[in-house]
């Protein structure tokens, strides 16, 4: 196996946490490798917003060119593959990839994301990020009062409910099998005039990622412009873990407000830590991450 000498820091995951990370670094002369696989979990999104200088960019244009101003800083590496080891060593730890090789670095970055688990409806998957949403921060605007869905149940579907109707009155809570709502939550949603359907859903019909209707197991119907989803997920990379990074109840890697994990040395940022999913924050976690960081080698080169 191919290894390589020590960096200073390595950051898994490119995307918007980990260039931000990575550009912090960069502009303090720290030698940083940022591994990404080249899939993140928003590709499939048109538009990005509620982001200042980006609103209406898709998420490509937005990395394409975060990545072309990192290039100046000569000090920042790029690695097109995917990081599935890691351990810890004496002077700080070894990631090997999927290709093969290995790298050294005193300190890492996990910068990885979480991956979404998409409920078996056909179609969801091809219009999720598209027409079936999670935020409504991101993408509200452009569906404010159209005839909108909600899938979920008891009180998330509730809350759910009770946020999208910000944005429109024209509000059905599917909640794909039989209602865990309250009494009192029931007699709230249709009071402001919701609707609540305990049909299952069996498939979502699209054009190309946009909704047109939503099929249930009887055969019925029910014509909808966009549909809001909070799913369940996983994380997207396992290493944090297996270095012994403590997990949060709801399955985000557990980070402090200096985005530092449970193991010293290690950072984590972006959506494997926060339940705040936007390109904004996760920025802002990135570059919190990279100062702070930074500031730790200074303070070892001082002891």
């Amino acid at each position: 196996m191919e290894k390589t000498t020590n960096f200073d820091v390595i950051i898994i995951g490119g995307s918007s946490a980990g260039l931000s990370a990575g550009m912090c670094l960069g502009r303090a002369l720290r030698n940083v490798l940022i591994i990404d696989s080249g899939k993140p979990c928003n590709q499939q999104t048109p538009h990005s917003h509620n982001f200042l200088t980006q609103d209406g960019s898709t998420p490509t244009e937005i990395l394409s060119i975060a990545k072309e101003q990192l290039t100046q800083y000569k000090t920042v590496e790029f690695l097109t593959d995917l990081a599935v080891k890691g351990i810890k060593t004496d002077s700080g730890f070894e990631i090997s990839t999927r290709s093969g090789k290995s790298f050294l670095g005193k300190k890492l970055v996990f910068a990885t994301g979480i991956s979404d688990s998409m409920p078996a409806i056909e179609g969801f998957a091809e219009c999720w990020g598209i027409s079936v949403i999670h935020c409504p921060y991101c993408h509200g605007y452009e569906y404010k009062n159209e005839k909108t869905g909600i899938l979920a149940n008891g009180d998330l579907g509730f809350e759910t409910a009770k946020l999208i109707s910000n944005w429109t009155k024209d509000l059905t809570l599917y909640t794909n099998g039989k209602s865990d709502l309250t009494a009192a939550q029931t007699e709230i949603l249709q009071e402001h005039g919701f609707t609540i359907e305990e049909k299952v859903v069996k498939r979502i019909v699209h054009e190309n990622g946009q909704i047109e209707k939503i099929i249930f197991n009887d055969g019925a119907e029910a014509n909808l412009n966009v549909l809001y989803a909070r799913l369940g997920f996983t994380q997207h990379c396992s290493i944090p873990e297996d270095l012994g990074c403590e997990m949060t109840e709801q399955g985000h890697i557990k980070a402090d407000m200096f985005m530092k994990t449970t193991i010293p040395g290690i950072y984590a940022c972006g959506d494997n830590i926060s339940p705040m999913r936007s390109i904004a924050n996760a920025v802002y976690n990135g570059s919190v991450t990279g100062a702070v960081l930074n500031m730790e080698l200074i303070n070892e080169s001082f002891s």
